[in-house]
């Protein structure tokens, strides 16, 4: 039989193994907390910004705010068999340019998004070809981004530049392609009228 004095060390004896047990895996989760905080400190900082050229997602996501463009509802092929007017926008998404510029092409679809096909192409995805045809993507990428080329609807460029271009340029030209008043009689988006178109035939 087990007196008391010798359940009573027995009981002293796992209430010390058990401390010695918790108190060495605290001071192991301690160490271990220790060197993760260490080579987080000391690691490069990999973030990027609108100013550099680092990729940190899709640009029209992350800088735009608008998700709604990649991918865009209708491919070149579809936006050219209903005759509507294309703006490519050629991009990359490492690029603070084109960062930059998606700010432009997100305001370029409020205004005219729903009777424009716009369509971001990211230039990763273009297939290296010696030559391509009317009907690719390749044939009006001119090799720098961002660029910005409108197809009215026949198909026939009426804009292509390159860089950061203001969201004023374009809009002038999209004015012409629409029929619209100039900006400088309209700031809002109104259809020439009748009489007025009229009038310019005649004079």
């Amino acid at each position: 039989m087990i007196d008391a004095a010798s359940k009573e060390k027995q009981i002293i004896k796992l209430t010390r193994s058990q401390i010695k047990n918790f108190l060495t895996r605290f001071a192991l989760l301690i160490v271990a907390l220790g060197l993760i905080s260490v080579s987080w400190i000391w690691s490069p900082v990999a973030w990027a910004g609108i100013d550099d050229d680092r990729y940190d997602g899709n640009i029209y996501v992350v800088y735009a705010g608008n998700g709604s463009l990649v991918p865009p509802p209708l491919d070149f092929a579809q936006s050219r068999d209903r005759e509507m007017p294309i703006i490519l926008v050629y991009y990359v998404d490492d690029s603070s340019d084109c960062k930059k510029f998606s700010i432009v092409v997100s305001r370029i679809q409020k205004f005219y998004g729903r009777a424009a096909s716009i369509i971001p192409v990211t230039v990763d995805s273009i297939p290296l070809k010696a030559s391509y045809s009317t009907e690719e993507l390749g044939y009006y990428y001119q090799g720098l981004v961002p660029q910005t080329v409108i197809l009215d609807q026949t198909g026939k460029v009426v804009f292509d530049e390159q860089g950061e271009i203001a969201y004023e340029e374009i809009d002038d030209t999209l004015r012409e392609v629409f029929d619209l008043l100039p900006r400088s009689e309209s700031v809002e988006l109104k259809r020439r009228s009748f009489n007025e178109f009229n009038y310019e035939l005649v004079n």
